[in-house]
C-alpha cells in the first residue's frame, strides 16, 4: 500500500485551462483511467483521469482553479485490493449491462464520473419478444426480425462506435471510453473537432480578435493615443490562425490517445446492422461493433441562382482558404 501523487497528464498546449467539474471527493475509490476532475478550453473539454486505482486521500483543487500539465491535484492511496476492483469492475459493468433486463442502471465503480452519464435501459428478453409478437399481430406486414446469434467480427471491433469526430462525436467517444467501453471513432479528415474547431468557431474567433485588436487602437485615437494605421501581413496572421487550430486538435489527440479511443481516418459505409466499412487510406477497413453513434454534422447548402465554389470547405490541413470566402454563403461565427 503507497501513496502516490496525483499529476495533470500531458494535456498538449493548453495552459491555464479551469476546472469547471470535481468529479470525485476524499475517501473515494476509483478505478485505473476514471475520470477526477474536468476542465474546459475555449472549445474543448478534458476530464483529467486517475494514474491508479485506489482511494483518494486528498484533493487540492476546488471550482475555478486553472490547470496545466505537471499540477498535482491530490493524492491517491494505491492498493493490491483496489487494483483488482479496478481489473474486476469492467467486467461487472459488462455483464450487468448485458444480463439486467430491469429498469434499474447498470452501475461501476465509475464514482461520480458515472452519475453524470445517463443511459437506455433495455427491456428485458420477454418483454422484448413480447412486444415484437404484438407488434408483429396488429402490423398488416411482419416487421424484420433481428437477426441472432454473436455480432459478426470485423478487422477491429468496438463496444462503441462513432462515426464523426465535431464535438458531439469526440465528446460521446471520450465519455464512452471513460465508463470503460472499447471505442473506435471513425473521422474523414485527419484532425479531430470537426467543422467547429477546423474552419468554423475556432479560427472565425481568432482572426475576430485580431479584428478587434485593430480597431480599438484605431478607437484610442479619440483619447489622445496614436498607434497609426495597421499594417497586416496576411501570411504570418493566417500562420498564427492556424497555429491555434493546432493547438486544440493536438490536444483532441492527445485526449484520444490516453483513452486508448482508436481513431480510424476515412469514410465509414454501414454493410450490415452490425458492421461498417470504412474508406481509409490503405485500403477498407471493416469495424464491426455492438453500439454506434452517428454525429456526422451537416454541410453547406447550395442555393439555386448564386454562384458556389464546389471545391470542399476542408482540405488536407483543416483549413478555410480565405480566397474562397467571398464564393461562399458560408456563417462561421
Amino acid at each position: 500500500m503507497s501513496a502516490i501523487d496525483i499529476k495533470v497528464p500531458d494535456i498538449g498546449d493548453f495552459k491555464d485551462v479551469p476546472v469547471i467539474e470535481l468529479l470525485v471527493k476524499v475517501g473515494d475509490t476509483v478505478t485505473k483511467e476514471q475520470s477526477l476532475i474536468t476542465v474546459e478550453s475555449d472549445k474543448a473539454t478534458m476530464e483529467i483521469p486517475s494514474p491508479e486505482a485506489g482511494v483518494i486521500t486528498s484533493l487540492s483543487v476546488k471550482l475555478g482553479d486553472v490547470m496545466n500539465t505537471g499540477v498535482v491535484i491530490g493524492m491517491i492511496e494505491v492498493s493490491g485490493a483496489a487494483q483488482s476492483a479496478s481489473a474486476a469492475a469492467p467486467a461487472a459493468s459488462s455483464a450487468a449491462a448485458k444480463g439486467a433486463g430491469t429498469g434499474a442502471a447498470a452501475s461501476t465503480a465509475t464514482g461520480a464520473a458515472a452519475s453524470s452519464a445517463s443511459a437506455s435501459v433495455p427491456a428485458s428478453a420477454a418483454e422484448t419478444r413480447s412486444q415484437s409478437d404484438s407488434s408483429a399481430t396488429m402490423a398488416s406486414t411482419p416487421a424484420p426480425t433481428k437477426a441472432s446469434g454473436p455480432v459478426p467480427q470485423g478487422d477491429i471491433h468496438a463496444e462503441v462506435l462513432v462515426l464523426g469526430a465535431g464535438p458531439g462525436g469526440y465528446t460521446a467517444a471520450f465519455r464512452a471510453a471513460d465508463l470503460g467501453k472499447k471505442v473506435v471513432l471513425i473521422e474523414r479528415y485527419p484532425t479531430l473537432g470537426g467543422v467547429c474547431l477546423n474552419v468554423g468557431c475556432i479560427p472565425s474567433k481568432a482572426l475576430l480578435h485580431a479584428a478587434k485588436v485593430i480597431t480599438e487602437a484605431e478607437e484610442m485615437e479619440h483619447n489622445g493615443v496614436t498607434f497609426g494605421k495597421a499594417k497586416i501581413d496576411i501570411d504570418k496572421l493566417r500562420g498564427w490562425k492556424e497555429s491555434v487550430i493546432s493547438k486544440l486538435t493536438k490536444g483532441l489527440g492527445s485526449m484520444a490517445k490516453g483513452r486508448k479511443v482508436t481513431v480510424v481516418e476515412g469514410t465509414g459505409k454501414f454493410t450490415s446492422p452490425n458492421m461498417i466499412e470504412a474508406a481509409t487510406k490503405d485500403g477498407i477497413k471493416k469495424i464491426s461493433f455492438d453500439h454506434c453513434i452517428i454525429a456526422a454534422g451537416s454541410q453547406v447548402a447550395k442555393i439555386p441562382g448564386f454562384p458556389y465554389d464546389d471545391k470542399r470547405l476542408m482540405d488536407s490541413t483543416g483549413a478555410l482558404e480565405l480566397a474562397d470566402i467571398p464564393r461562399r454563403l458560408l456563417v462561421i461565427g
